[in-house]
């Protein structure tokens, strides 16, 4: 009748991930950005595996907006020059992966998508502000 509510752990979950987000500086949300992608993309690939259509197709679509309008949108081309402009190249094929991915339950194709975005994530979380002086 009001809708479903959700579950206690649920709703502190997304109360921890907004609290996350407010209060992270702009390199942490960008890791936020490849943990809620690749999350989406674990979720697609299970649900790919057991048949759930909808929910795979869900969960695609979801890492798709996260890459192309959250991590491609988050690109300065002016000042990352050539850099930024292969990194933006890089995430417009994983989309059209992703999209393949989705169309031919390609199990593989998400793998390579999950692989890619895996290796970025990982460059970026070494490049963390303020870890040389930690070293």
């Amino acid at each position: 009748m009001f809708g479903t509510r959700p579950s206690p752990a649920a709703a502190y979950a997304q109360v921890s991930l907004e609290s996350a987000v407010r209060s992270a500086d702009p390199h942490r949300l960008v890791l936020l950005l490849f943990e809620g992608a690749a999350t989406a993309m674990s979720m697609a690939k299970l649900h790919m595996q057991n048949n759930q259509i909808a929910e795979r197709g869900a969960n695609i679509s979801k890492a798709i907006d996260i890459i192309a309008n959250g991590l491609r949108a988050s690109l300065n081309i002016e000042e990352g020059g050539e850099l930024a402009e292969r990194l933006a190249a890089l995430y417009d094929y994983i989309v059209q992966r992703l999209l393949w991915a989705n169309m031919k339950v390609d199990v593989v194709a998400l793998d390579e998508c999950m692989g890619l975005l895996g290796e970025i994530h990982s460059a970026w979380a070494e490049i963390a502000p303020g870890k040389e002086s930690a070293a």
